[in-house]
């Protein structure tokens, strides 16, 4: 049918002149029938767009594999080749990632490609995994005595099955050493950017976020979803207007008998309808909505957390300090430390 797109090609290799593949940075992207798309041409296309940044210290040499070789169709249709076979990508590996899919559980199962990642993992200077590739490298034990993450539908699962993995639910993507995870789908990108900048400065990967038409490059350490997106979505107008003036005004009393006005509603009413139709009590959504808050200006600025309480409505530091130890395990000071993004 005319206007349908059935494939995409992407070359098994980069497309850098001989002379220059010597030197460049080797990204094996794992490929397998039922795919997801986007977990490869997401990160894929952020190594590639590095080609265009004149400042970029190093290039990408980014390769497609998978067990057999040829045309790989993804979940949704759109076939990706050829790719190389698994048994021709030999020799030192800078960055190896596995997407993930609908098609993991049948390549979790296939023990070729699981001892194949086993000896490619040892080889890589950096492992990856995008989505619930994470199953992948975990049964290949990449991921034993490590941190990792996965779809947040999937994190129950992958720490049931692997009980050596330690599996954080929350962030869109973990760095621990040189192993690294992330979330479903455009969470890889995420992660790409991240690897970029490692590799590359900070510069050079805000540029191709821009590029690449990104609200904003995402640190890992940000949720998976939002407070809004976390809590059920409302039936009744007046609650999903609250739920928006919640946001915008943080720093406010935010205490039951004014947001029961602010919906038009008796607070016994209010109290009685917001816990059933959003799944947790009011008191509980603003706080969770202000450690979200706070969480993202611990990470992208360098604002005391002093001011940081007094704008998210927290009144003092001590009392965000108490709130990130009960609900995070950690201080506000040691989150900033572990997730700063503050050039």
């Amino acid at each position: 049918m005319a206007g349908i797109v059935r494939s995409v090609s992407l070359p098994p290799c980069g497309q850098l002149p001989d002379d220059e593949r010597v030197t460049a940075h080797r990204v094996v992207f794992v490929v397998f029938p039922d795919f997801q798309i986007l977990d490869l041409t997401g990160p894929h296309e952020v190594f590639s767009q590095v080609k265009r940044d004149v400042t970029a210290r190093q290039q990408y040499l980014v390769e497609t594999v998978s067990m057999v070789g040829g045309p790989v169709r993804s979940s949704g249709g759109l076939t990706v080749g050829p790719t190389l076979a698994a048994a021709d990508c030999d020799g030192p590996i800078d960055t190896l990632i596995v997407v993930g899919g609908p098609g993991t559980g049948r390549a979790y199962a296939d023990d070729d490609l699981n001892g194949w990642l086993v000896g490619a993992a040892r080889r890589a200077g950096r492992t990856a995994s995008v989505c619930s590739g994470a199953f992948l490298l975990a049964r290949a034990g990449v991921l034993d005595g490590r941190r990792a993450v996965t779809h947040w539908g999937s994190c129950e699962r992958l720490a049931r099955l692997h009980p050596a993995v330690t599996v954080d639910a929350d962030p869109i993507f973990i760095r621990d050493g040189d192993v690294w995870t992330s979330a479903g789908v455009t969470a890889g990108i995420d992660l790409a950017l991240a690897m970029v900048e490692a590799d590359q400065g900070a510069d050079v990967s805000r540029r191709i976020a821009r590029q690449l038409v990104m609200f904003v490059q995402r640190p890992g350490g940000q949720a998976q979803f939002s407070t809004q997106l976390a809590a059920q979505r409302p039936a009744r107008e007046p609650l999903r207007d609250v739920q928006t003036w919640i946001a915008d005004h943080l720093a406010e009393d935010l205490t039951v008998p004014i947001l029961a006005a602010r919906a038009g509603m008796s607070e016994r009413h209010f109290t009685r309808v917001f816990a059933a139709e959003v799944g947790q009590t009011p008191a509980a959504y603003v706080e969770a909505a202000r450690i979200e808050a706070a969480r993202r200006l611990l990470e992208v600025t360098d604002t005391t957390v002093e001011a940081i309480a007094r704008s998210c409505g927290f009144g003092s530091a001590e009392t965000l300090y108490r709130c990130f130890r009960r609900t995070l395990r950690v201080t506000p000071g040691e989150y900033r430390d572990h997730f700063t993004r503050v050039s």
